[in-house]
């Protein structure tokens, strides 16, 4: 029987090393960027990556590119509301979304993030893939669906990674990923593949890092 949205394969030997040399190279922080007058020359392949807050995304970022501090340029004080650019070799922009979710920022500030956030999504012709990280102790939830439903409406494709899948039992990582599954039958910019990850064990990263060595 086919499962809608399978756990992506282990990569084959050479993808597996496209992927570890992509990221053996230079990974640096470039900028942060609060309005889309500032963003980088779209000269390269860009892939993001979204998620709520406390999802585990700078500790994926750094696993992903073996850089134990990289993505805490983006958490600094003053930052929370900027996409950051990262720059792999001479291929790819990594770009950190700042964490969505936040109950206590002002309205204002929302607002005007959202649209930097539609702005970019929409208008940003080499931005190839947006990965949104979901809790795997907790699923897809509403604050969720609302960045899903705006990848849509962009027509992004987006693929979800399912984060500290080292923190869950087996049993109810079944059911987190049936609930994940269900909840992505009804977005059509989703990507039909999941990537099973853990920062803290290494689980997915190779995977992670072969699927965006593939994005060229």
């Amino acid at each position: 029987m086919n499962i809608a949205f399978p756990a992506a394969d282990e990569p084959d030997d050479i993808a597996r090393e496209r992927g570890r040399l992509m990221f053996a190279g230079p990974v640096d922080f470039l900028k942060g960027v609060v309005a889309m007058s500032g963003l980088p020359p779209a000269d390269r392949v860009e892939i993001c990556f979204a998620g709520r807050s406390n999802v585990g995304k700078s500790s994926l970022i750094n696993a992903l590119t073996g850089r134990k501090a990289l993505a805490r340029a983006s958490n600094t004080p003053g930052r929370t509301q900027e996409i950051n650019f990262f720059t792999a070799g001479d291929s790819h922009y990594l770009v950190d979304l700042p964490g969505y979710g936040y109950a206590e920022a002002p309205v204002a500030v929302v607002a005007k993030w959202q649209q930097l956030l539609r702005s970019y999504l929409a208008g940003r012709q080499t931005l190839r893939r947006v990965f949104v990280l979901i809790d795997m102790r907790h699923g897809i939830k509403a604050v969720d669906e609302d960045i899903l439903t705006m990848l849509d409406k962009s027509a992004v494709t987006f693929q979800v990674i399912l984060t500290k899948a080292d923190k869950v039992r087996s049993a109810e990582k079944e059911r987190v990923l049936a609930q994940v599954r269900e909840a992505l039958q009804k977005h059509p910019a989703a990507y039909p593949e999941l990537v099973v990850t853990s920062s803290e064990k290494g689980d997915g990263i190779e995977t992670l890092r072969a699927i965006i060595a593939s994005l060229a």
